[in-house]
């Protein structure tokens, strides 16, 4: 009986983690396919917002228009209708805001309910006019064409260079700024974390006596609990005064101030990975090199770091994904501004920055909402190939022993 009831036992449990296994591989699966499906479904569709309709007259030969061509032409940057392909001619932009100045607000009427038709004839009597308005006006006795917009496309979203997801009438989603911003901030990071933190975690667990240890390695396993936001303060607070200070700069919120920042937060991680790593390397690997009349410092270089290369890539990749997924201090401390990154002496702007600043206020379903998705995509994508990556130097150099 007692038997029968151990293996029962065993099984439930075994089925309970075969099920928690389950569940988890699945959830994170769902949540890649989520990301991906509401990422994707960006590209073939319209940069205009808000059911928004850019209308011509008849007489005009323009056709098309790309989505950085409205935005020069809605500031100004081009004026005449020759610079895209059309007639030599002055544009003329005429939004809602301008129906006022041709017609009054008896033929508009009380409940706007002459709009469409006021804007038919206004279209029809401006040969260099370019109205904006609501699809819904497009009625069958509208006058004028309506200009096809270049839809959305993966090639022009990895390689714009301006990112104006609220800009109207046509939204600009180039991501190249975020990309770059991101890989800077998080790969000079990395550079700074990487050799401190292996170099502290060989003193511990090398060199430091069991004294030190015991005080050094509670206190840096202490700095990984600090929430980010607190980072973000002291690098508010410290570092980016000082680079203000040091490079004379007109402010010190800049990639190098980001890099800083994230290089303090990922070195608890590096520094325990590493150790633990270290640490477990059999003491008769270590005695045998010391027998073999190799001193202190060829045993660590020689033998302790190649055993335990395969720690220390995991400690580089969990320092990489804590650079690269880091929101808030990021976003406190780099400016936050979406531009081409040509110094680390510049404000920048980062993706997982660009996500939490601009999600809660993209509109359920819209473009601005399913561009963040496909920023976090791309997210995911660099942490895929960055961790790839890693691995496959970490399974060389074990080969190479």
């Amino acid at each position: 009986m007692k038997r029968a009831y151990r293996q029962f036992t065993e099984r439930f449990i075994e089925g309970l983690l075969a099920l928690s296994g389950t569940v988890t591989s699945l959830t994170v699966l769902l949540i890649v396919v989520f990301l991906f499906n509401e990422g994707l479904s960006l590209f073939g569709t319209s940069p205009l917002e808000n059911k928004t309709a850019l209308v011509v007259n008849e007489s005009n030969p323009v056709q098309k228009l790309s989505a950085v061509s409205i935005k020069d032409i809605f500031d100004q940057k081009i004026t005449n209708w020759k610079e895209v392909g059309g007639k030599d001619e002055d544009i003329l932009i005429i939004t809602v805001n301008d129906i006022g100045n041709y017609y009054s607000e008896e033929q508009i009427g009380a409940e706007f309910e002459h709009l469409p038709d006021c804007f038919s004839r206004l279209v029809d009597s401006l040969p260099n006019a370019l109205a904006v308005i609501n699809e819904s006006y497009r009625t069958s006795y509208f006058k004028g064409h309506t200009i096809d917009v270049n839809k959305n496309n993966l090639p022009d979203f990895l390689s714009g260079k301006e990112w104006f997801p609220t800009a109207e009438p046509a939204v600009q989603l180039g991501v190249l700024p975020l990309i770059l911003g991101t890989l800077m901030v998080s790969l000079l990071a990395i550079l700074l974390a990487l050799p401190i933190g292996l170099a502290t975690a060989i003193y511990m667990a090398e060199i430091a006596d069991e004294r030190i240890r015991k005080v050094l390695k509670p206190v840096i396993e202490l700095l990984a609990g600090i929430p980010s936001v607190v980072y973000g303060f002291f690098g508010l607070i410290t570092i980016v005064p000082f680079i203000h200070d040091v490079f004379d700069l007109p402010v010190g919120e800049t990639a190098l101030a980001g890099s800083l920042v994230l290089a303090i937060m990922a070195l608890p991680t590096i520094i325990t990975v590493s150790e633990d790593a270290i640490r477990n390397t059999p003491r008769s690997m270590r005695e045998a090199s010391l027998a073999l009349g190799a001193n202190k410092w060829q045993t660590i270089q020689k033998v302790v770091l190649p055993y335990s290369m395969s720690g220390i890539s995991a400690a580089a990749i969990l320092g990489i994904g804590r650079a690269i997924g880091e929101t808030m201090a990021v976003l406190m401390v780099t400016g936050n501004a979406a531009v081409m990154p040509k110094s680390i002496l510049q404000p920048v702007r980062t993706i997982p920055a660009t996500i939490a600043a601009e999600l809660g206020e993209a509109p359920n379903g819209g473009v601005h909402y399913k561009a963040l998705f496909a920023l976090g995509c791309i997210l995911f994508i660099i942490t895929l190939i960055i961790n790839i990556w890693v691995e496959r130097i970490s399974a060389k150099r074990k080969f190479k022993k």
